[in-house]
């Protein structure tokens, strides 16, 4: 496999930006021209000496801005440890350097665009949980990479990465078109890693869990659900669970994803806004997409549908079950199971149902297993697929559970656990273990829904507790503003990074200047000056209680009236995408 660069230096002059490599043996020079963007090599001695020098750890990519082109370069990065002897890193700030020496050349409104444009950018680089290797495919899973031919192994990192989890597949896209750049270029993940070191039994194994995020149908939780034309699901997550021991390595993959057919949840300052499922598209061809690429990549799919089996979503569980019938595939198996009825009243222990009742599909598809010598013992056969509305919350707790049942066995089979004794057991690697899954909640949730998890008090001590219902109460709270006053910026954001919306230097007009409609600053005025009104009132009494009550009554109205008007048009004061297209949002 052709490695990239690990140790770079950028040079910048005011004709060009020169990106040296600084490997043992290496003497190539990327030089990107400012004003015309051409990418050439050359080599080290090229390089003007009177050029301002800086390392950086990584190139991200480019991006064409109202104001031209700009660099996006790794400044910072943390180790999170090492995977079958690579070191994995995570970025954690980054620089996006303009080509254009100056902005002078733009309008007041241009230089408006450009400043929130890159406002965007940042927005998305500034969420946690970037992750790259610059000699390991962190795209892929184990099972994948051991089931490679010998061409996928010469190609770059960049050739052979699984799309769906590059998140800066766009920003590379000019180097994609050169070879000979390969080697400049990192793939980057997005999602979470942990890596720990864990001794059970005087016997030290390395326990790894990666959450790669997919990038096809990607965005924030209220604007992005189901799936798209091409059958990817929004908030899809590959989850891979390894532990190396002794020369042997083992791998448990699921996946989560959102219900997969053309349905939305718009906000519109309702706590929970209604799903709706949508009238128009062929929901089975969309959701056969989906699961024939599932097969394809992982094998039999087991369904773990975690949604309440009453209320509001209620109909998105019989159309799920009426759609896998009428599928009629043998590859794909449906189970309902009503998370929030089941372990209602703390009744946390009843998940151990859901886990019996798949004991033997667990079985059945066992789990990734390479002895000392390199030998393959055995193949994961299948993978389940769970979800809920979000794929987060419930969705977790479940998939720690089936992941921990995996390890047991993964551990036993190595010789760390002896016979009859279980992983719940041991108390130090169980504080690990909780913890880790807890923390790779909160990241997914805080890169979708922009809070952390709930339910993370279960995942952490197996039990459900008041101050964990608090926590979660506020950030169901913060969740509420964000999906209705934020999340349509994070949506563009999310949009323009992937190239899902594309700057077009020349158009003078961008959709980020729509008007506001009347009412979106003349109600919320009315129903505060109302509302302020019945609060004097009510402070400074008049002369008589009835013409006390008369004004409170009269403003007290006027507020409740207002805000059910403000309530009943809730979508035209909700922040909502400008960038993506209509019929990508209905």
């Amino acid at each position: 496999m052709a490695s990239s660069y690990s140790s770079l230096s950028l040079h910048t002059t005011p004709e060009k930006f020169y990106i040296e490599a600084g490997d043992d043996g290496a003497n190539e020079v990327l030089a990107i021209d400012r004003v015309s963007t051409e990418m050439t090599l050359i080599g080290s001695k090229d390089v003007p000496p009177s050029a301002v020098t800086r390392p950086i750890y990584g190139i991200m990519g480019t991006v064409r801005l109202v104001a031209g082109m700009y660099l996006i370069v790794i400044t910072k990065k943390r180790k999170v440890g090492d995977l079958l002897g690579h070191v994995v890193w995570k970025a954690v700030e980054f620089d996006v350097i303009s080509y254009k020496k100056t902005v002078l050349h733009l309008t007041d409104n241009q230089m408006q665009d450009n400043k929130a444009f890159l406002g965007m950018m940042n927005n998305v680089l500034n969420t946690d949980g970037f992750y790259f290797a610059t000699d390991y495919d962190l795209t892929h899973t184990l099972q994948r990479l051991a089931n490679t031919s010998p061409e996928f192994q010469e190609m770059s990192l960049l050739e052979r990465a699984d799309q769906r989890f590059v998140w800066n597949g766009h920003l590379l896209r000019d180097f994609s078109t050169q070879p000979e750049l390969h080697r400049f270029a990192c793939p980057v993940i997005h999602g979470y890693i942990v890596m720990k070191s864990c001794c059970i039994n005087g016997k030290v194994f390395e326990w790894n869990l990666i959450s790669r995020r997919s990038c096809f149908r990607a965005g924030v939780r209220y604007y992005v659900r189901g799936i798209d034309s091409e059958g990817h699901a929004a908030n899809f997550v590959e989850t891979e669970q390894i532990v190396q021991y002794n020369g042997a390595k083992a791998s448990f993959v699921q996946t989560r994803g959102s219900i997969p057919f053309y349905w939305s949840q718009r906000p519109n300052l309702k706590y929970k806004p209604k799903p709706q499922i949508s009238k128009s598209g062929n929901h089975l061809d969309g959701f056969q997409r989906h699961f024939d690429s599932q097969i394809i990549t992982y094998g039999k799919q087991v369904i773990l549908n975690l949604i309440n089996q009453k209320g509001s979503e209620k109909p998105l569980e019989l159309a799920f079950a009426k759609m896998v019938e009428s599928l009629g595939n043998g590859m794909i198996k449906y189970v309902a199971f009503d998370f929030h009825k089941e372990c209602s009243r703390m009744r946390w222990h009843r998940l151990q149902i859901l886990v019996d009742m798949v004991a033997d599909l667990q079985e059945e598809f066992g789990y990734f297993l390479v002895d000392a010598d390199g030998t393959v013992q055995v193949h994961q056969e299948g993978t389940f697929r769970s979800n809920c509305m979000d794929c987060l919350d419930r969705t977790n707790v479940v998939q720690s559970l089936l992941a921990r049942r995996s390890l047991q066995s993964q551990l036993e089979r190595m010789g760390v656990l002896h016979v009859g004794q279980r992983i719940e057991e041991q108390i130090d690697f169980e504080k690990i273990y909780k913890n880790a899954w807890a923390d790779n909640a909160n990241a997914c949730a805080k890169q979708y829904a922009g809070t952390g998890a709930l339910k993370t008090d279960f995942t952490r001590t197996g039990k459900r507790t008041q101050w964990g219902l608090l926590m979660d109460g506020w950030n169901s709270m913060i969740r509420y503003y964000k999906n209705n006053f934020s999340d349509g910026f994070r949506q563009d954001s999310i949009d323009l990074f992937l190239g899902n919306y594309a700057v077009d230097e020349a158009d003078m007009s961008t959709a980020l200047h729509e008007p506001k409609d009347w009412k979106f600053l003349t109600l919320p005025i009315i129903m505060v000056v109302a509302f302020s009104m019945c609060i004097i009132c009510l402070l400074m009494a008049g002369d008589t209680w009835t013409e006390t009550l008369a004004y409170v009554l009269f403003w007290g109205m006027a507020s409740v009236v207002t805000f059910g008007v403000i309530l009943f048009n809730g979508r035209d004061f909700v922040d909502a995408p400008k960038l993506v297209q209509k019929e990508k949002m209905d």
